[in-house]
Formats: C-alpha cells, structure tokens, sequence
C-alpha cells in the first residue's frame, strides 16, 4: 500500500508518517525496488498500533524506546512488558483524572438546567397567533 493510501486509512499525514519512520517510532518501511515505500500488513499494524497509543497518550519517547526493544527479539520482551505495564498504569491514573472531571462537568451541567428551569418557570407564556 503506497503512503498516500496509508495516510487517508489512519487519518495520519504523510510527513507524520515519514517522522515517525525518521525518528525510529516506526521499523523501516518496505520498499519497492523503485525506492519508493510499500506498506506491508506488518507495517501497517505497526502504524495502527502507533496511532492508538499515542491517542492514548503514551509519549513518543516511550514508543520509539519500545520499538527499539522490540527489535532487539525475544530478550527484551520483559522489558517490553514492563515498558507497557509502566505506560498503562500511567494512562489509568488519566483515566481516572479525567472521569472525575467528568463527574465534575456532569454536575455543573445540572446545575444550571435546574437554574435555567426555575428561570423558565417564573417566565410569562405568551400564546402564539395563528394567522
């Protein structure tokens, strides 16, 4: 699959994805014997997977440290892990956080549909003229 069509599938720019290669967030992509890249399947699980954690917060240091332990083979794979477990406990105290803001947003949204009804309760009818 050529970038352009890898772009409009994540949603992800082109130059975004040409870092992410650069920077090492991303192994090497294939390419054809014109130079030019050929995302594979494996590529392309690689890009789903680098958009969702960072959608989810992780940072790219993190990413590109796990990409770089994975292409070490099976000896980092504890590492990998702990990499992983390491970010996960990180995004559930976001979650977390961001559920109480919720919360706290839910709250005040009621609030002031209570104060607007009470407002629309002391407020004339007026009857509508049919012409």
């Amino acid at each position: 699959m050529r970038m352009a069509e890898v772009s409009a599938k994540f949603g992800i720019p082109q130059d975004t994805l040409r870092y992410y290669e650069r920077i090492g967030l991303l192994p090497p992509v294939h390419r054809n014997k014109s130079g030019i890249r050929d995302y594979t399947e494996e590529d392309l699980r690689w890009v789903e997977f680098v958009k969702c954690m960072r959608q989810s917060g992780l940072s790219i240091e993190a990413l590109t440290e796990y990409v770089a332990l994975f292409q070490q083979g099976d000896r980092s794979l504890n590492a990998r892990k702990e990499l992983l477990a390491a970010q996960r406990a990180h995004l559930a105290v976001r979650v977390q956080e961001m559920t109480k803001t919720l919360e706290r947003l839910d709250r005040k949204i009621e609030s002031y549909e209570h104060h607007l009804g009470e407002i629309e309760k002391t407020l004339p009818r007026q009857e509508i003229e049919v012409m």
